[in-house]
Parts: C-alpha cells; sequence; structure tokens
C-alpha cells in the first residue's frame, strides 16, 4: 500500500454583509478583491449597492427604541462583551490588520490591543456621560429645571479608510461612542481594507449587541456614503473617512446633501492621515450625536 501524501486545500472565507444582526450577501450578488499592501489576492468582499445601504438604515432605524431604551449601566455591559469577543479572536484580527494594511505582526497585535481597550474605555462612559451632557440649569422662579442628554438617532459613519493600520482601531474609534450613547450605526468599511470591520460583524453577531443596532456594509464609498447622506431616516452623518475614500469635493457634496435633511455632521479632518487614532479618544465623539431635553418642573409646597 502506497504511503501517498495529498496537499490539503484551505477552506476560504467567504465575507457578507452585516446587516439587521444577520449577513446577507450583498442584494447585487457582486464581490470584489480585496488585495494586501502587496496587491495579493486575500479575499473577496461584498460590493454593497445603495439598495444594501438602504436596507442597512431600516434595520438600524427598528432598533432604535429598543437601544435606546436600555439603561445605560446595560449598554456598557453590552460593550464591554463585545470587547471580551474580540480579545477571543484577537489573532484572527492581528493577522487581518497585518495583510490588509502591510504592517508588521507586532503593530498589528498592538493595534487590536488597543481597539480593544477602547471598547472597554467607551463602555465604562455609557453610564456616566449624562454627567458631563447634562445637569440641573439655575432658574428664577419656583420651578426645577434638567437638562438630559438623549441620542439622535441613526447615525451613518464612513469609516476611516486604510493606512497606519487603523482599518480596525479607527472603525471601532468611530463605531462605538456612538452606540455608547444610545444611536444606531450604519457603516460604510474602509474600501481598500474592509476585512477587519466584516469580521468585526461577526464579533457583534456573537455578543449581546442587538441586531440592527450596528449594520457594516462594505464596498465602493461613492456608492454607500451618498444614500447615507440623503437618506431621509439618518439623523446624523459621521464624515471621517469621506475625503480619504473619494477626496474632498465628495465630501463637501455629502455635507450639502446632508443639509436637506438638518443632519447633525461630523466633519472630516483636511489631511484624513493626520489623526492618531491611538491617542486618547476624549470625550468629543461622545457628544457628537446627542440631543439635549430640557424638562420644567415645578417645586412642591
Amino acid at each position: 500500500m502506497s504511503d501517498t501524501t495529498f496537499a490539503r486545500l484551505d477552506v476560504l472565507k467567504t465575507y457578507k454583509l452585516y446587516v439587521g444582526g444577520k449577513f446577507p450577501r450583498s442584494e447585487s450578488g457582486r464581490v470584489y478583491e480585496v488585495t494586501d499592501s502587496k496587491g495579493e489576492w486575500l479575499a473577496n468582499a461584498p460590493l454593497g449597492t445603495r439598495k444594501d445601504t438602504r436596507d442597512a438604515v431600516l434595520a438600524a432605524r427598528a432598533a432604535v427604541k429598543g437601544w435606546a431604551g436600555t439603561t445605560a449601566y446595560n449598554r456598557g455591559q453590552v460593550l464591554y462583551r463585545v470587547a471580551e469577543m474580540l480579545q477571543g479572536r484577537r489573532e484572527q484580527f492581528a493577522a487581518e490588520v497585518s495583510l490588509s494594511e502591510g504592517v508588521g505582526p507586532k503593530k498589528a497585535a498592538a493595534l487590536v490591543d488597543a481597539a480593544i481597550d477602547r471598547w472597554v474605555w467607551y463602555a465604562g462612559w455609557t453610564d456616566k456621560v449624562a454627567q458631563i451632557a447634562g445637569g440641573a440649569n439655575p432658574v428664577a422662579g419656583p420651578y426645577f429645571n434638567l437638562s438630559t442628554p438623549e441620542p439622535t438617532g441613526v447615525v451613518g459613519i464612513v469609516a476611516p479608510q486604510a493606512g497606519y493600520g487603523h482599518s480596525l482601531l479607527g472603525l471601532v474609534s468611530v463605531i462605538a461612542p456612538a452606540i455608547a450613547t444610545g444611536n444606531t450605526v450604519v457603516v460604510a468599511a474602509a474600501a481598500d481594507a474592509p476585512l477587519p470591520a466584516l469580521s468585526l460583524g461577526e464579533v457583534l453577531a456573537t455578543s449581546d449587541v442587538p441586531g440592527g443596532v450596528v449594520n457594516i456594509i462594505s464596498g465602493r464609498t461613492a456608492d454607500i456614503a451618498p444614500t447615507l447622506a440623503s437618506h431621509q431616516d439618518v439623523n446624523a452623518l459621521d464624515l471621517t473617512g469621506a475625503i480619504a475614500a473619494d477626496g474632498p469635493g465628495a465630501a463637501a457634496a455629502l455635507e450639502a446633501a446632508a443639509a436637506d435633511t438638518l443632519k447633525r455632521v461630523v466633519r472630516p479632518e483636511l489631511d484624513p492621515f493626520a489623526q492618531d487614532w491611538t491617542n486618547a479618544p476624549g470625550t468629543d465623539r461622545l457628544l457628537s450625536f446627542l440631543e439635549t431635553k430640557t424638562v420644567w418642573h415645578p417645586m412642591g409646597i
């Protein structure tokens, strides 16, 4: 009996969108090649369309009431659970960041660790942000006057693009503060390095984040972002990655489209690679997508 050794075939991964807590293929059925920093093929990613984006907005809108109504303490527990699940897949994410962006294994691992720490950091803020965004106001009269923060609603996000290994850390840095304060999000992933974002969807699906709170679309930003900017059911827009994806003119056009429906807009940095996502995040993004509700209440006698 001959001793024949057969080469094992790799089980290549099929990436899908993450919408409404599920993993649909793109409505078009199309994919595009994702390559590493040397131009070598890594995987096929779904090519998201305007229809996929509208479906994601619908899922995000359906999730707003339940997520915004969750107690701040519970939201913090959910975000901490995401960090736990991400920690369990640390090696996978480090490999994806390293291959997608051409950074060394040690740096990639450090960036994944920073992304995990960032989830934990924002988890700790969920039940504390009201103390810096609200309070009791002094008024002349027998009334209590209280201002409390509330989530804006559905936030469309153009994620930071690939560069300096931030396809995961930058992504987490824009998603986590938005959902920590009770918003739901639809994210246009980095077109040239979408794999960490699509894998993050798998982490979210196996954590306690309700379906629809985070929705991730891969594909051409020029196809996805204009739908988010003009959609009447999107309440706010984060254009962080818009200039890196399609240039200053595209970012300005998105901002103009958002103005038609009075969206809140976070503008991108003029130099898209000037922002170092490893720096301490501060509270600016926590406060970016909050509305203030002021309540007057008569004092008792």
